[in-house]
This record gives structure tokens, C-alpha cells and sequence, in this order.
């Protein structure tokens, strides 16, 4: 007769629990791997918006948390408005640029709001440099004018830490990005929306009370971007 291994049930616990997390974990990955950009987000809304009524001036802000959580914090800011609000949380420019055709070409505006940038530099998904990051923002630029798409590209918002990443240092990256965005937008006469500057604060981070975790703004922060916001798009469309 065989010996009968037994296994302290910590273990067999353990091994269990093990086996549930990879399969969690190994469900995720592919679904990263199988849309990456998270092209089906807003494909069935996109399906159902349909092309824009004569006379609407279609408004899309393209970026990730900054402008996802707006519709939902602030959602007023975009009812009544031709303004359609395609942000991803988590995004990097990569992912922004491979969404550019649904999210944005296809849905005919008249112009588009970009902004990117401080995913990349926290390391979201790999580190993206700023080089990379202003090639794709490049690319998205020329595929809205080949469209016939005004542009709006964004001076980032002001990002002193990352509550998830601190031992990256944002601040001075996000300046030397915000002046390669305003540089290209003048040399191309795209209008410039500049989040930076009515947001900062002493350390190059955002002000305490605009802020709900010095990345991401609360309502204040909400309304004074909805202001600099309206004054950008009424440049481009008039």
C-alpha cells in the first residue's frame, strides 16, 4: 500500500487562492492583449450617435482620466453641448493615436481636444518618453487636419506626484513636454488650451483645492478648465 501524502490545509488554501488570482490575472491580459487601446469602450455608443444634425458643431475631447471623470463629476458641463467626452482612464498617447479613426475622424467633429501626456510619464503601461509622446500627438494633429478637423492640443495639467508612482519626479517633465506642445501648435497654427498655468502652484503641482489627489481635479478644478476650455473652442470654430 502507497504511503497517502497529506497537505496542511494552509496550503491547499493558498494553492486555491493562487490558482483563482492567475485566472483573474491571465483573463485580463488577454483582454489587454486582444484591445490593447480599449477600441470597444465607446463602440456602441459611437454605433448609435450617428453623424452630426446640420449645423452641429461637434466638440471631441479625446484624452484619459482627466477628461473621463469630468462627464461624470461635472456632467452639466457637456449637457446641451455638441461636446462628446472619449476620455479612457489609464491611457497613453500610443492608445490615443490608435482610437484617433473611431473615436474621433469617424464621428465627424468640428474640432478635437487632445490631451496626453502624463500617463506616458507615469509609466502607466511602459515608460513612453516625450519624444514619443509629442510624435503621437503629431500624428493625431495632421490625421484631424487631413480631415478637415480644427485642433485643440492641451498644455497638461500640473503634477507634482503620483500617488501610485512616487519615485517618478512629474513636474519638470510635464513643463519641458507642455513648451514641445505649445512650440509645435504655433509653428502649425493649432490653437493652444493651456491647463498648466491657471492650476499651478508653488512646487509646479496642482493647487489643494483644485485637486483630489494632486492628478486628478475636483469640481473647482473642473469649473476653471471648463472656462479656459470654452474660450478654446470658440477660437477654433469662429
Amino acid at each position: 500500500m502507497k504511503p497517502i501524502l497529506l497537505i496542511p490545509a494552509f496550503l491547499l488554501f493558498s494553492f486555491t487562492l493562487y490558482a483563482q488570482q492567475s485566472t483573474v490575472d491571465t483573463s485580463k491580459k488577454e483582454d489587454f492583449r486582444d484591445d490593447w487601446a480599449a477600441l470597444s469602450h465607446y463602440k456602441a455608443e459611437n454605433q448609435q450617435l450617428g453623424q452630426p444634425k446640420p449645423g452641429e458643431k461637434r466638440v471631441i475631447f479625446l484624452g484619459s482620466s482627466i477628461f473621463e471623470f469630468w462627464k461624470t463629476k461635472v456632467p452639466e458641463f457637456f449637457k446641451g453641448r455638441p461636446y462628446l467626452d472619449r476620455g479612457i482612464s489609464g491611457q497613453i498617447s500610443p492608445q490615443l493615436l490608435i482610437r484617433f479613426r473611431q473615436d474621433v475622424i469617424d464621428l465627424k467633429p468640428k474640432a478635437v481636444i487632445i490631451l496626453a501626456g502624463s500617463n506616458d510619464i507615469a509609466s502607466n503601461t511602459g515608460h513612453v518618453s516625450n519624444e514619443t509622446i509629442i510624435d503621437n500627438i503629431k500624428s493625431m494633429a495632421e490625421l484631424a487636419r487631413i480631415h478637415g478637423i480644427k485642433v485643440i492640443l492641451c498644455q497638461y495639467l500640473p503634477v507634482f506626484e503620483y500617488a501610485w508612482r512616487k519615485d517618478i519626479k512629474p513636474a519638470d517633465k510635464i513643463i519641458s513636454l507642455n513648451k514641445e506642445i505649445k512650440a509645435y501648435a504655433n509653428a502649425n497654427n493649432f490653437i493652444i488650451l493651456d491647463y498648466f498655468s491657471p492650476m499651478v502652484d508653488e512646487r509646479n503641482g496642482q493647487r489643494a483645492e483644485l485637486t483630489t489627489d494632486g492628478v486628478h481635479p475636483n469640481v473647482a478644478g473642473y469649473k476653471i478648465m471648463a472656462t479656459v476650455t470654452e474660450e478654446a473652442i470658440a477660437k477654433a470654430l469662429k
